[in-house]
């Protein structure tokens, strides 16, 4: 019964300039202090939330795939972010899980941001995605995710809770931001599992404001961590036995509804 010690890289977003945005992301990724089981980037870390597909996406296994594996490999740590991916014709916002022995996964996208065009440039994804570090078992997902529980439902074919930490990197605006708050913990508490919620801070090159607010929640909906406006990198060990212990006294997933997902 292994706890499990994340961080979360709350930080502002140089404007399309991957170089730039992987230069500061190596400098804060050795700002952390401890030994992080896993670390937390934004949605589209490398670019900012651009709907320029076109011009910004990458092939896998180039430059920011590569640059992971690198941060993973160095920090001995799990690294997460999404960003830009060119494959078979398509363009993704895909989450890459990359793991230091340099094995990963990915996860596309579901909910595209229609209010921003997301789906007139990017492609749904279809599957999503659960790894197990340490022992526990993490569903990474993106931004706009958060808005559709349907999705996030912790219950496998079996009846049996599917994970025990839920993700979200995010570009999430500032208007908005009371939404992001009160999801982050709905999450929380319907699905009785951790929540890590990773936004970013600072005004995108379309003029848009985002206030962080980044947070980690409970099973019962309580914040253990919230961010400010600020730029900040923030560590923090989440317990197994504390949420083995809730889950056992309060056992909702047996009374869920069951029901399977088209895709």
């Amino acid at each position: 019964m292994q706890d499990l010690t994340i961080s979360l890289i709350q930080s502002p977003l140089h404007w399309q300039e991957v170089e730039a945005n992987l230069a500061q992301f190596e400098e804060k990724i050795w700002q952390i202090s401890g030994k992080p089981d896993l670390i937390m980037l934004p949605e589209m870390f490398n670019t900012g939330f651009s709907m320029a597909a076109e011009q910004l996406a990458e092939p896998m296994n180039s430059k920011t795939f590569r640059w992971m594996k690198q941060q993973a490999a160095q920090s001995k740590a799990v690294v997460v972010g999404s960003f830009i991916v060119k494959e078979e014709g398509k363009y993704y916002n895909r989450l890459l899980w990359m793991e230091p022995d340099g094995q990963y996964a990915t996860y596309d996208k579901r909910h595209l941001f229609r209010m921003a065009d997301e789906h007139h440039h990017y492609s749904m994804g279809k599957n999503r995605l659960v790894r197990e570090l340490k022992g526990w078992r993490v569903c990474p997902l993106v931004c706009y995710d958060l808005r559709f529980p349907v999705w996030s439902r912790n219950i496998n074919a079996e009846g049996e809770l599917d994970y025990d930490l839920l993700l979200y990197v995010a570009n999430w605006p500032q208007a908005r931001v009371n939404a992001w708050n009160v999801l982050l913990q709905a999450r929380a508490v319907e699905n009785l599992c951790y929540v890590a919620g990773l936004n970013r801070v600072g005004t995108d090159g379309n003029g848009i404001a985002y206030n962080g607010c980044s947070a980690v929640v409970d099973p019962k909906g309580q914040r253990l961590f919230f961010a400010e406006e600020q730029p900040s990198i923030h560590t923090i060990t989440l317990s197994k036995e504390a949420l083995l212990n809730y889950r056992e006294k309060f056992p909702a997933q047996l009374d869920a509804d069951r029901f399977t997902i088209q895709k």
